[in-house]
């Protein structure tokens, strides 16, 4: 008896322990089948996603000028064509430049790709290095006489362009909506290179610097103006003194930020720049002194409108100023900006770094 129930204990034994394999390996097949079927079914998706992104953006044709700087990373170059518009997806362009081996061949220069391309299209123009040539460039920070110069220099009829410059034309303009009546396109001409051939028209280069603005003008930024109190206009405004201010990107949410403070607090701007834009264009030399309603060093408040046009980066700025606590600045003479909280720390920093340029 003893025998038949150490048997029968050592049979139960054993078939556990097959079962426990059994079903150990039963539970391992399945994680490993559901792991391969989300893993397969991820790849699709993703694979999906990437196809529709690799689309053109829109189905209408709009020009973009996209200019590529020397030594630009494929991440740049990927989010500079989405930043503009050109493209759906950053990442999209990334992978397939680089799943197609043409991380190397992308090319400098100015090229002009179109919001009704694919991104495989887009990629090859700038790989074939086929730079734009038929091109007017609106530079950054520039008076609307200034630019109105360079039309006629560019070859456009003088009354072509006059007639192209009056705001009249663009009533209804979504960029225009709190344009006051007195007032001209100074500070709307968006800085970029439009296209221009033989039967351009100036009032296209014109219209097509509107669009670009309002384009900039996004959804997020008008929030963010508006919370701090700023109409569009006033925003623009401020983004102009700050465009002529400084050049250094990273300088300019600091300068926001100054004259945002000094206007909350009922202190003058005191921007040069703007006092400058008041005396020339009153045709007289330009003077801190000339008394304009440009001038913040005489007036309170903001400029009464624009003093230049205005890039990304000063848009930005205003939309997003540092949150420092400074109260002034000076530019040195080495291209640095210095900032101060108390007019003594400024004069000191003044007499320290600005000796030719503060004469």
């Amino acid at each position: 008896m003893l025998y038949i129930r150490r048997v029968l204990k050592e049979s139960v034994k054993l078939n556990l322990k097959k079962n426990f394999k059994k079903s150990n390996f039963s539970a391992i097949t399945i994680f490993i089948g559901i792991f391969v079927i989300l893993f397969v079914t991820s790849a699709v998706v993703i694979r999906q996603v990437y196809q529709a992104n690799l689309g053109a953006l829109s189905t209408e044709k709009r020009t973009i000028s996209i200019t590529i700087a020397p030594g630009s990373t494929v991440s740049e170059i990927a989010l500079n064509l989405k930043n503009k518009g050109a493209i759906k997806s950053d990442w999209a362009f990334e992978w397939y430049v680089r799943n197609n081996n043409l991380r190397d061949e992308l090319k400098a220069g100015t090229y002009l790709v179109y919001t009704n391309q694919d991104i495989p299209t887009i990629a090859k123009t700038i790989a074939s290095g086929k730079v734009a040539t038929n091109l007017f460039t609106i530079l950054p920070g520039k008076r609307l006489d200034e630019i109105r110069a360079s039309m006629i220099k560019a070859g456009f009829a003088e009354a072509e362009v006059d007639s192209a410059l009056n705001p009249a034309n663009y009533k209804g303009h979504e960029v225009l909506t709190d344009l006051p009546v007195v007032a001209n396109l100074e500070g709307y001409l968006y800085p970029e290179s439009y296209q221009k051939t033989a039967e351009t028209k100036p009032a296209t280069i014109v219209k097509s610097a509107l669009d670009e603005l309002a384009r900039q003008l996004t959804k997020e930024r008008r929030q963010e103006f508006a919370r701090q109190g700023l109409s569009t206009y006033q925003a623009i405004t401020l983004a102009s003194t700050v465009e002529r201010e400084v050049s250094n990107k990273n300088d300019k949410p600091q300068v926001a930020q100054v004259f945002l403070k000094r206007q909350k607090i009922g202190m003058n701007l005191g921007s040069d720049v703007t006092a400058f834009y008041g005396a020339i264009i009153a045709g007289q030399p330009p003077t801190v002194a000339y008394d304009s309603p440009y001038n913040t060093r005489i007036h309170s408040g903001f400029p009464i409108g624009p003093i230049s046009n205005v890039g990304e980066a000063s848009l930005e700025a205003v939309a997003y100023p540092a949150t420092t606590d400074w109260l002034y600045f000076v530019a040195g003479d080495d291209g640095k900006t210095y900032f101060s909280k108390t007019n003594e720390e400024h004069e000191a920093l003044t007499k320290e770094h600005c000796k030719l340029l503060c004469q």
